[in-house]
Parts: structure tokens; C-alpha cells; sequence
């Protein structure tokens, strides 16, 4: 599916752009269910469609931020994701795994007593820890409020692309896949190895 031309080097995450077949995998930074089908994307599909993969040049992965309102700090992760895709794309997967695996920290009792400027403080310090202190600055700069009092910040607009593209496409949960544009409701968190394998065999055309 369509991906606006900013987000191309940072969420297409394994494959290529112009790979014809294509997994939409929605995904939440505070679902433990995402972050458990991350582990599977970095260890089973990026080798199968990085270059000398079985699926080389058939098949990409585009990350797909799902926002759940009801996790009070899924906005602000799913901010941070951004953020970092715009000051460096080629690390929004190490960020997005970092964050996963840290997703604990932002469930919502551990956040509860925070307020939103204290949690992306929070994401900020993850960031350096990840990326180098020398992303964190600009990494600041994205996500702090400096415009009208009602105005978010500067990665909002890429906030509401993310938000409005799951809603006109009926994406309600994370994790969902898409393939090829279709919801593919047997795709589950749990899968490993040999599921993903036997799906690639059967939906593999090109």
C-alpha cells in the first residue's frame, strides 16, 4: 500500500520500495502482542528480504504505527518513532526494537504519575542510549510543544497520516497484517520460523 515519500527510508523496514508484494504490519510500541511479532520480523523476515534472501526483491515490510488511545502514552512512543524517523531513517528500526523491548516503562501505571513533557524526556534519554547523545537533541527539538497552544509538535502531522491512514483502512488492534492490501487474520504474534515460512510459499507469486 501507498506510504507518503518522507516516511519511505524509515518505515520500510525490510525489502525494498519496489518490492511488489507488500506486508502492512501495524503495530503498537506498548502492546506486548507487537512487540513479540517485532522479534520475528528482525530474526525471520529481514534475512528472507535483505539482499541474497530467499524473497530478495519480492517482497517489503512497511512498519505501520498503530496509536491505541486507550494506553495513555501511545501517542507520545508513537511520537518518538517519528521523531526518529525524520533525524535519522536508517535507525528507526534499532529505535522501534529498543522501544519495544523498554516497552514496559510506558505502560500505563509506570507512566501514570508522569506528565507528557516528563515521558518524552523519557524517550529522549532512550534515544541517546540508543542512537548517541548527539540524536537527542534534535530528537527534543521535534517533540517539544513551541507553537499555538493547541498545536502539538513538529512530528503531529506525521502523527495524523499515521492515525487517519489505520482508520480509513478499518485497522482497529495491534498487531494487524496486511498482504497486499488485505487483512491476513492467520498471521499471528506467535508465529515463528516455520509459519512464516510456509505462508511466504503459498503467497509468493512474483
Amino acid at each position: 500500500m501507498a506510504l507518503q515519500p518522507s516516511l519511505q527510508r524509515a518505515l520500510v523496514i525490510a525489502g525494498t520500495y519496489d518490492a511488489p508484494h507488500t506486508l502492512d504490519i501495524f503495530l503498537d510500541y506498548v502492546c506486548p502482542f507487537s512487540a513479540k511479532l517485532s522479534l520475528a520480523i528482525d530474526g525471520v523476515l529481514k534475512p528472507l528480504f535483505a539482499p541474497g534472501g530467499k524473497y530478495a526483491g519480492k517482497v517489503k515490510v512497511i512498519f505501520r504505527n498503530q496509536v491505541q488511545p486507550w494506553h495513555g502514552s501511545s501517542t507520545f512512543v508513537h511520537e518518538a518513532g517519528l521523531a526518529v524517523a525524520r533525524i535519522a531513517p536508517e535507525e528507526f528500526w534499532k529505535f522501534s526494537l529498543a522501544l519495544f523491548a523498554a516497552q514496559r516503562d510506558y505502560y500505563d501505571i509506570p507512566v501514570s504519575t508522569l506528565t507528557p513533557t516528563q515521558i518524552r524526556e523519557k524517550l529522549a534519554a532512550l534515544v541517546a542510549e540508543t542512537l548517541g547523545e548527539d540524536k537527542a537533541a534534535p530528537f527534543k527539538d521535534l517533540v517539544t510543544l513551541k507553537s499555538t497552544p493547541n498545536g502539538g509538535v513538529d512530528v503531529t502531522d506525521d502523527l495524523k497520516y499515521t492515525i487517519k491512514f489505520s482508520r480509513q483502512n478499518g485497522i482497529h488492534v495491534s498487531p494487524t497484517v496486511l498482504w497486499d492490501g488485505l487483512i491476513a487474520n492467520e498471521i499471528s504474534s506467535s508465529w515463528g520460523e516455520r509459519e512464516w515460512t510456509e505462508f511466504l510459499e503459498k503467497k509468493v507469486t512474483a
